[in-house]
């Protein structure tokens, strides 16, 4: 790709939008599906890792530091390009969320001084060599003005906080983050559904941290988790006197969210003598406290309402007033279950590994091949919420470099013996076709042979294909698809492992 055609694609991007669009042009330009970009901040004087792309889904820690050695270090203290042909052979390579085979990494210059790295990976080792590397040294110096300019916007960003997200999961992930991109600009209400667990409040402060309104106050409320006869106080504050008790004035939430975004958690809970009250506060942005018979007080507040409740059967029973039902609903965004997307399991669960470990102050383990098909296995009626406390459950028993079976909960190695029963779709999901029923039942099973088999042929390859009765060519393209890593051994050739490895 021509340093002209770089700058084309990179100029139209906003400081919000350049991070992202880098990260794309690189992965063209060199032909792979996994990369990172690590900006220097100034602030922290640390090297961050600003975006993270796996396969097509993009992982946004915030501030994850690089303290650890690795490629890009390296990189961005030599402040010259790097190409790692195989990892397993590398001093300098670090895992991070998932092994790779080989890396690509170039150091950003701005003024004459590196303020960052790209780099570019893939799974296996040798996949990556000089003509990669060339095509990233040409993406990094067009793209050095650019990242140059965008620094200091960026940092600024990082000042107010910036949301955790792992984007494109899924194609129905996809269509809400487009929804998301559309409607945080504006100040339209937002009505978010889903599950319990499905990540909710996330995309709430997402969307409030991509807004106009990202310096206000982002202020949230879970009408579930107050009493009724709180609830008014707590939303619209109370005046001295206002009722027993009452020996001070109270500031209410809507208040405290002015000029910026106030997040109503299971708002299908509000009593239905408030939600006029609401539905006022929304349409006309007037308050009243408790007790007061001053004039309304005057509010700018971006409503984000969030809740699992069949809000329509609520209307249709006069349990929620039909006005601020349609009122709240102008953007609905439907957060599918973690059921529908688990095929890129791995990556999210390696970042709650990452998460999880940081939080504990432990070394981060990989997720062993066992465990993994044990987590593909199961079900998830909590959701990502489940998930993530099930990962930090197993990264805290964890004693070694690898996540065990006998680490997860209780209830994982239940699924184990039931892989029909975690198949079967929920109440209200679509009936999926026979091929998709299939393919729920099967991947677990032969995911877990695949792992089995390999372990029984000393993770010799073309030993396992044999055993299993078909050709190599077949064995690894099955490998690929169930996700088993095949890990390249230093010592095979003293094993007799042969040069293929041991299956990760």
């Amino acid at each position: 790709m021509k340093a002209e055609a770089i700058a084309r694609a990179l100029q139209g991007a906003s400081s919000q939008t350049l991070e992202r669009e880098l990260m794309r042009v690189a992965l063209e330009a060199t032909g792979t599906h996994h990369g990172a970009l690590f900006l220097w901040d100034r602030a922290a004087r640390q090297l961050v890792l600003a975006h993270h792309v796996v396969s097509g889904v993009t992982v946004t820690i915030p501030s994850t530091a690089v303290t650890r050695a690795g490629v890009a270090l390296h990189v961005f203290e030599e402040a010259e390009p790097y190409l790692c042909r195989d990892t397993a052979r590398d001093p300098h390579y670090t895992r991070y969320l998932l092994d790779v085979g080989s890396i690509a990494a170039a150091p950003i210059r701005y003024q004459r001084r590196v303020i960052g790295v790209i780099t570019v990976s893939a799974r296996d080792a040798g996949a990556l060599g000089r003509d990669e590397l060339r095509a990233l040294v040409g993406v990094a110096t067009a793209a050095g003005s650019f990242v140059g300019r965008a620094q200091l916007d960026r940092q600024s960003r990082e000042a107010t906080g910036r949301p955790f997200l792992i984007l494109g999961l899924s194609p129905e992930w996809l269509a809400v983050e487009r929804r998301i991109e559309l409607a945080s600009p504006t100040d339209a209400p937002i009505l978010v559904r889903g599950e319990s667990g499905t990540g909710k409040d996330l995309v709430a402060r997402a969307i409030h941290m991509t807004s106009r309104r990202a310096d206000g106050p982002y202020v949230t409320v879970n009408c579930a988790a107050i009493p009724e006869t709180l609830l008014e106080s707590i939303l619209f504050g109370h005046v001295r006197g206002a009722f027993t008790g009452a020996s001070f004035e109270k500031v209410g939430e809507f208040r405290k969210a002015n000029g910026g975004t106030l997040f109503l958690d299971e708002v299908g809970e509000l009593p239905v003598m408030l939600q006029a009250k609401v539905l006022r506060a929304v349409e006309q942005g007037e308050i009243q406290p408790l007790g007061s018979n001053a004039a309304p007080e005057r509010v700018d507040v971006r409503l984000i309402c969030a809740t699992n409740r069949p809000l329509e059967r609520m209307v249709a029973e006069r349990t929620f007033r039909d006005d601020l039902f349609y009122r709240l609903s102008v953007m609905t965004l439907e957060l599918p279950p973690l059921r529908r997307y688990k095929e890129q399991l791995e990556v999210t669960a390696s970042v709650f590994v990452e998460l999880a470990a940081a939080r504990l102050g432990k070394k981060a383990p990989r997720i062993g091949a066992d465990a993994l098909a044990l987590l593909r296995a199961y079900d998830y009626p909590g959701n990502v919420r489940e998930l993530r406390n099930a990962i930090e459950h197993a990264v805290i028993l964890c004693t070694g470099d690898e996540l065990r079976p006998e680490d997860l909960p209780g209830p994982f190695h239940a699924a184990r013996g039931a892989p029909l029963a975690a198949a079967q779709p929920a109440e209200g999901d679509a009936l999926a076709s026979l091929g998709e029923m299939r393919e729920r039942w099967l991947a677990p099973l032969e995911r877990r042979y695949l792992v089995e088999v390999l372990a029984a042929n000393a993770g010799n390859v073309r030993r396992a294909a044999e055993h299993a009765g078909v050709d190599p060519a077949t064995f690894y393209r099955l490998l690929r698809r169930r996700g088993v890593t095949v890990r390249r051994q230093p010592h095979a050739e003293l094993t007799g492992a042969g040069p293929e490895g041991a299956a990760r």
